[in-house]
């Protein structure tokens, strides 16, 4: 009788691989959120003026500070530590309050700032889409 020996087939990257992956995600994400925020906050202060584009810091500094705290709440998902928490949008809301009870703030250059990470996701995903065409 022939005797049937199964290899492992490597169906699923081990979860040591998916948190490597995670975890330079997650440091790519936030390197490239400081970068933007570098490159338009000295654009807006030459647009605006020194308030404006300090305002703009504040919300892209908030943003970062939200995307890490959503990173970490993303990081604790297959622990049993429950709970998931809101932190993250606690730092939004935080920020716009902040921002509206201060009369030296302006809300709308806080809030772009603070949207700064969504162009970060933007410029990944459009990035990732690129590479994934040009491999096929």
């Amino acid at each position: 009788m022939e005797e049937i020996t199964a290899e492992p087939v490597a169906t699923s990257p081990s979860s040591s691989d998916s948190m490597a992956d995670f975890y330079q995600l997650r440091k790519e994400l936030l390197l490239i959120t400081l970068g933007l925020t570098a490159i338009i906050f000295p654009c807006v202060w030459i647009i605006y003026d020194l308030n404006i584009a300090l305002n703009y810091l504040l919300g892209g500094v908030t943003g970062v500070a939200y995307l890490r705290l959503l990173a970490k709440n993303v990081e604790q998902l297959g622990t049993d530590s429950g709970g998931g928490g809101k932190s993250h949008i606690a730092v939004f809301i935080g920020v716009m309050v902040f921002a509206t009870q201060w009369e030296q703030l302006q809300v709308l250059p806080v809030f772009l700032g603070f949207l700064t990470f969504k162009a970060t996701l933007l410029i990944y995903t459009l990035r990732t889409l690129m590479a994934s065409d040009s491999q096929s």
